[in-house]
Order: structure tokens, then sequence, then C-alpha cells
């Protein structure tokens, strides 16, 4: 997971952390969780076909995809994906996972491909980077009209108590809690409609090392000191030895997948 509340203002270190991620590639694409199918059919909902069982016949570009987690489920339903991304060590790692998927060096603010010729833009754990204004307008500019763009969060449930005790142990913001209070970054842009939202229960099974390791995935966690990456990690640790539901090393992580999704209007 990806913190999604304290970037979205544009901070001085945002730039910085978004550039993080290709030292840690492979780790990324290890430990970072993938998205339940519900999730991504409901935000491609108003550009599918309701009778078909699968994405197939979908153009469907895949925003900062990063190593692809988003991407996997998309072409396992038989969506035609475009992964675009701007960081090549990422990119590469998604090219080694997907060979077949084709793949484009870009940025949501200059999505390098034709106008209206996409169905569908989605993009998981990745709108809190963008310069909003600059994407949605070049999101407009590359969909067909009436096609829906999809904005994926994966999200620790913090309702439970002993999640909410981890995410104060390490820190870490409380982003399920962000997501629901905050208004949808997809809002207030034309030419798309109203923003729809939904949750989608996606527990994952984990052990502590594996938890750890995803936490250090996180960009924010990436560029610490060392000395202070590692004693975040400690904390964690020792929360997850101490935690009744934890301590036996292997656990479910209660995680809600966040959908909002706007459709672009008719016209040009």
């Amino acid at each position: 997971m990806e913190t999604i509340g304290n970037e979205r203002g544009g901070s001085a270190e945002a730039p910085h952390r978004a550039t993080a991620f290709g030292t840690k590639a492979q780790a990324y694409a290890e430990n970072r969780p993938s998205y339940p199918v519900e999730a991504v059919r409901w935000a491609l909902d108003p550009v599918t076909d309701s009778g078909s069982p699968d994405l197939r016949g979908l153009a469907v570009l895949d925003l900062a995809a990063g190593t692809g987690k988003l991407t996997e489920v998309l072409v396992a339903q038989g969506a035609e994906v475009l992964a675009v991304e701007p960081d090549p060590a990422m990119l590469a790692e998604l090219s080694r996972r997907l060979p077949r998927v084709q793949t484009l060096s870009g940025r949501a603010e200059r999505i390098p491909v034709p106008d209206q010729s996409v169905d569908a833009v989605v993009a998981g754990q990745a709108f809190h980077w963008f310069d909003m204004d600059q994407a949605m307008a070049e999101i407009a500019r590359v969909l067909k009209p009436g096609g829906v763009v999809g904005a994926l969060w994966n999200l620790e449930d913090v309702r439970v108590p002993w999640v909410a005790g981890l995410a104060e142990v390490s820190e870490l913001p409380r982003d399920l809690e962000t997501w629901q209070e905050d208004q949808s970054t997809l809002a207030g842009h034309e030419p798309f409609g109203s923003v729809e939202r939904a949750e989608f229960a996606s527990p994952q099974q984990l052990t502590s090392e594996a938890f750890v390791a995803r936490t250090a995935t996180r960009s924010s966690l990436i560029v610490m000191a060392e000395d202070e990456r590692a004693q975040v990690l400690a904390r964690i640790r020792g929360y997850l030895r101490a935690c009744p539901e934890t301590a036996n090393g292997s656990f479910v992580l209660p995680t809600v997948t966040g959908v909002d999704r706007a459709v672009r209007g008719q016209g040009d």
C-alpha cells in the first residue's frame, strides 16, 4: 500500500519519493498485493458488455503501471492492455514478468498514445502522484467518448483494532480513513461525470516477514536513512510478535480495495 493522503497536495519531497520505487522494483513486484477481480470488473463496468464473462475486446491503458500488479489482473481477464510507466526499472520488471504486454515509457501528464484510442484508463496506487489537472485532461484526451477512468487502492482496514494498532506503532498513515473521508481525486474534472465509489474486501494471507518486506517498499521508507528505516521495521516486527492475532507469524491482514470511477462525456 502506498500513502494516499499527505502527497495529494504535492509536497516538496513527493517527486523524490515518486522516483524511489525503481531501486526496489523486484521487491515491489514480489511483495505488493494484487487487486481483486471484482474490484477491477466494477471499475470497468461502464464499458463492459453486461453479458460478458471477461474483458475481451476492451482496450485498457494501465497508467503508472509499476511492475504490473494491476496489469496482470487485466490481462488474465482478457483485456488488451497498454502499460505506461515512467520508471525504467519498474517497466523492465513489468516486461520481465509479463513479456507479451505492450509497454511505453510515459507519464500521466503526457500520455504517449493517440486521441480517443482506449476504452478505459486505470491506475493502481498511483493517482496521488499525478498533477491532477494535467493528468485528467490527458486521460480525457486518450479515452473514447463514454470511456471510463478508474482509480484503485489497496488499503489496510484500520477499523479492525489490531490493524489500527499496527498503523500507530509504524507511524504510517491510516489510508483507508483518508480515502473514505476525502473527496475523490477524480472529482471536478471535465468532461467527466460524477464519481462513483465502491469498496471490496480483499483479505490477504501473510507472514510477518512478508508484511515487513511489503512495508519496506513504501516510498516513505525507501527514502529514509538506513538507521531510521531499521527502527521502523523493528517496531513493526515487535508489534507482530506481541499481537495475539499475528504472534504465530502467519495471519490474515484485513484489507479493503477502494475504487473510484468516472465516465467521460460523449462530447469532443
